[in-house]
């Protein structure tokens, strides 16, 4: 399997910040998607950000900006699919994408993701973590694992079916994920290797993180 090109989904619309792009929130001496960057970089070729609306607001970054093809907010599977589009234009196979509100993601997603779809036809895997005692979320799989849609492999042989699935109404992640028999890759790592930020208490707790690194 070749190297995957990364895509960063940066298109939510951030309700619980009060709108806005949570990837430009201040984290450490840049932002978020500076550290969402510099964790994604060392472990992809090219990278692009998926993100609507003017893209001077994103000059500073010299990434690609994908805006979604899909009419009004269909959710990260449209930031995907535009992914998806771009990563055909440049001669991939496939792509991972991330959270821009997930600076702290592990390091070696990208080649646990590619061990998981190692064998597929159309490589395509989520991250998953294992669900803490009590813990309950709408992303929950049958085998009690956390799913973390924005976290994937994605393969640019499905990019029509997608395309197709969204126009048809489609947006839940794992449903069309598992009309392909999509994989789960098991992050089990210490801490909260998924921790995104939804609020400025998250924001605080990111930075108490970042302050905390060696």
């Amino acid at each position: 399997m070749s190297r995957p090109l990364g895509v960063i989904l940066a298109g939510g619309l951030a309700t619980r910040m009060g709108g806005g792009d949570k990837g430009l929130l201040p984290l450490g001496d840049g932002t978020l998607l500076d550290q969402v960057i510099v964790r994604l970089a060392p472990q992809v070729g090219t990278m692009a950000l998926n993100a609507n609306g003017d893209t001077g607001r994103f000059s500073r970054f010299d990434l690609p900006v994908l805006p979604d093809s899909i009419d009004g907010y269909a959710g990260p599977l449209a930031g995907v699919l535009a992914g998806l589009d771009w990563a055909a234009e440049q001669g991939a196979d496939t792509i991972v994408s991330v959270a821009a509100d997930t600076p702290y993601f592990p390091t070696d997603l990208v080649g646990r993701l590619m061990a998981v779809g190692q064998g597929m036809a159309n490589p395509l895997a989520l991250a998953a973590t294992p669900r803490a005692q009590g813990e309950i979320t709408k992303s929950m799989s049958r085998s009690g694992l956390i799913r973390h849609p924005t976290f994937g492999l994605w393969p640019v042989a499905l990019r029509d079916d997608l395309r197709a699935a969204l126009q048809g109404g489609l947006r839940k992640v794992v449903i069309w994920t598992g009309k392909h028999d999509g994989r789960e890759a098991i992050f089990d790592d210490a801490g909260k290797p998924f921790f995104n930020v939804n609020t400025p208490e998250d924001l605080e707790q990111a930075q108490a993180m970042q302050e905390a690194q060696p």
